[in-house]
């Protein structure tokens, strides 16, 4: 497990930020830590479950590192019983690190399933991922199980759902603000948005978005990992505390120019007991601020868990909808949805 690694499955045991899922026969490998805790949790919803999760580190897959953990923890589940079918997650490769774990895939025996998230795709025998929901249900497929319930894209419903939330804004509402406590899951949202030609901004944008200049204020369109480094220099990850994304929550509600703001909520070992609880004040606060100027604010949120985590999946997704906030089966679906709230916005704009 590498620098920058927080998350793992060995054993049965969840290391780290971590949820309760239950053990099956689906491998994974990480350079990122949220994006295993959302695989793991779709698959552990569909009715399976992990093998092992081996977290490797977000650089692992950099060219000067060239997936040294990556390749070892590949050997590790094709020669594991245990494992039917193998799933690789990772934020932008390095580009000779990705061909060297695409060659290393070709000669997998057992199925492979590659999200590599903002990168450009694999070919061959791979099964290639775009979205982490794409890859959750890649390797059920693999092994003749159904996908994961409400996971499957509905543009026409998505778009009337878009009509509806944009239909009571204000002229001057244009914007969309991510704070997303999972740095996986605000680089899957940028990849999504930049599909429809969408440039937002961000502390750690891909490439053809652009970068913040100061990390700590919004701009325009901006989806923000608040779990980035310069953010957690001596303090808890967001996961933890959320006292930064309660401040900068706030701030985003009181600029008139916001409509839709999009969150995270990540369930499990060491996370706040109530993230969502965490952020309700705000989240009402903000609603009521834009209902003050006129206008309506849209919150699409997710959540990344289970039942069995102690935080309870039910609960905080009840405690989101009772708040206003439209709450999606993953960060991917709601992400889609802001993608259509911003087509929609420029089409009326």
């Amino acid at each position: 497990m590498g620098q920058d690694c927080g998350t793992a499955y060995l054993g049965g045991a969840g290391i780290g930020f971590a949820n309760a899922v239950r053990r099956g026969p689906v491998g994974v490998i990480g350079s990122t830590g949220t994006g295993m805790q959302e695989f793991a949790c779709l698959v552990h919803r569909a009715g399976s479950g992990i093998s092992s999760g081996i977290g490797t580190g977000s650089r692992d897959l950099a060219d000067a590192i060239g997936g040294l953990s990556t390749l070892a923890g590949i050997d590790a589940l094709e020669a594991d019983p245990a494992t039917q079918v193998i799933a690789v997650l990772s934020k932008p490769p390095g580009p000779a690190a990705a061909a060297r774990l695409a060659e290393r895939l070709e000669r997998c025996a057992k199925p492979v399933v590659l999200c590599l998230l903002g990168a450009p795709g694999a070919s061959g025998r791979i099964r290639r991922a775009g979205t982490l929901d794409e890859a959750a249900g890649l390797a059920l497929a693999a092994l003749h199980l159904p996908r994961p319930t409400g996971l499957d894209w509905d543009p026409e419903g998505m778009r009337r759902l878009a009509r509806a939330q944009v239909s009571g804004m204000l002229a001057g509402q244009r914007h969309i603000r991510g704070l997303f406590s999972g740095g996986t899951l605000c680089y899957q949202a940028q990849a999504i948005f930049r599909e429809a030609g969408l440039v937002v901004h961000s502390n750690a944008p891909l490439a053809g978005m652009r970068p913040l200049a100061d990390p700590f204020v919004s701009v325009e369109d901006s989806l923000v990992d608040l779990g980035a480094e310069g953010f957690v220099e001596g303090r808890p990850h967001p996961m933890i505390d959320a006292t930064l994304r309660r401040r900068r929550l706030a701030r985003e509600g009181e600029d008139p120019g916001v409509a839709v703001v999009l969150l995270d909520f990540i369930l499990g070992a060491i996370s706040s007991r109530d993230p969502v609880g965490d952020l309700l004040p705000e989240l009402r606060g903000a609603g009521e601020a834009a209902r003050r100027r006129g206008g309506r604010l849209c919150v699409a949120a997710s959540v990344c868990g289970t039942e069995e985590d102690a935080q309870g999946l039910a609960g905080q997704t009840r405690a989101l909808e009772d708040a206003g906030a439209l709450v999606f089966p993953s960060s991917a679906q709601a992400a889609l949805f802001c993608r259509e709230v911003l087509l929609r916005l420029r089409e009326v704009g």
